[in-house]
Formats: C-alpha cells, sequence, structure tokens
C-alpha cells in the first residue's frame, strides 16, 4: 500500500483534483472515529473519494488503509469501516473502471480481509445499519457487487417486502 508520506498522494485523483490531502484524513481513522452525523474525517473523505457513487484512483489507493485502521479494533470501528471499502468496489465494478497497476495489488489483498474482519466484529452489538453494511462488505470482497449494492438497503422492513414480493411473483 502506498504511504501516507508518499508524494504519490499529489499524484492521485479525486473528486476535486488532487488527492494531496487525503493523507491526513486518513490517518485521523487511527482512532477509530465515528462516521455519525457527518463528523471529519469521514464527510471529506466520502465526499471526495466516493462522490455520487464516482470513484477515483485516489479512492483504490485508500481502501487499504481504511481496511488496515479497521484491522486494528473491528469490534469498535463503526459500520462506515466496513462501507467504504465495500461501496467503492460496488462503484469500480458498476462502472467498470481500472484500477491503476501499482495500486491493485494492496487494493485486491486488503479486500480479501473484509469477511475475517467481520467476523471478528461479531460479538459487538450489530444494529441494521452495521448489519447491512458488515453483510455489504463481504458480498464485495467476494465479487458479488449487486448482492452488496442491494444488501446497502435491505433493512428488516425492506427485508420483509422483498420476500412478499419474491414469494409472490
Amino acid at each position: 500500500m502506498i504511504s501516507l508520506d508518499s508524494p504519490k498522494w499529489s499524484e492521485l485523483t479525486h473528486a476535486y483534483g488532487f488527492a494531496s490531502e487525503t493523507p491526513s484524513l486518513l490517518r485521523q481513522l487511527e482512532f477509530l472515529p465515528s462516521s455519525e452525523n457527518g463528523q471529519e474525517p469521514w464527510f471529506s473523505l466520502w465526499s471526495s473519494l466516493a462522490h455520487q457513487g464516482d470513484v477515483y484512483p485516489a479512492s483504490f489507493a485508500a481502501v487499504p488503509h481504511v481496511i488496515h485502521f479497521l484491522s486494528q479494533a473491528p469490534a469498535k470501528a463503526d459500520s462506515a469501516y466496513f462501507q467504504f471499502p465495500a461501496w467503492v468496489e460496488i462503484c469500480r465494478q458498476k462502472h467498470s473502471l481500472p484500477i491503476p497497476s501499482e495500486l491493485a495489488p494492496a487494493y485486491f489483498t486488503a479486500l480479501k480481509k473484509l469477511p475475517a474482519l467481520v467476523a471478528a466484529a461479531a460479538d459487538r452489538p450489530w444494529d441494521s445499519d452495521f448489519l447491512c453494511c458488515a453483510l455489504s462488505a463481504i458480498a464485495a470482497s467476494k465479487g458479488f457487487c449487486p448482492v452488496a449494492e442491494a444488501v446497502l438497503d435491505m433493512t428488516p422492513d425492506t427485508a420483509e417486502t422483498f420476500m412478499e414480493w419474491f414469494y409472490n411473483r
């Protein structure tokens, strides 16, 4: 994975141009800050790296760092640590985006860690938001991105409606 001190970040792009500020935002994830209510650094990370369903080279460079910080304490991390990498992969597959060759090995290696990190968070309390993000992370890491995207919207109420539709179609 690209070091957070690497000058390469100033060559990578995101929604607003070059990603030179992204490493300082990613460093803040070390302390597992909450993403609730648009708190930083998550608001800026989502805005620049997963802007309206678009992802960028800097997004692929950021995912291994998000997963690295998640791996330090998966039972303490909130749902965004699972949702962000899943969403980047969903968008990548949906838009058939290539990953720069120097970023691909770390990106795919990091994604492969998500199922084990979900398992490591199994003993923590889960609400429906965490459930959806955790399941989405597993599906995205295994290449099932349409399922991963659907699961993000699969609240318990939505699941009941879906099951009624499914059995009555």
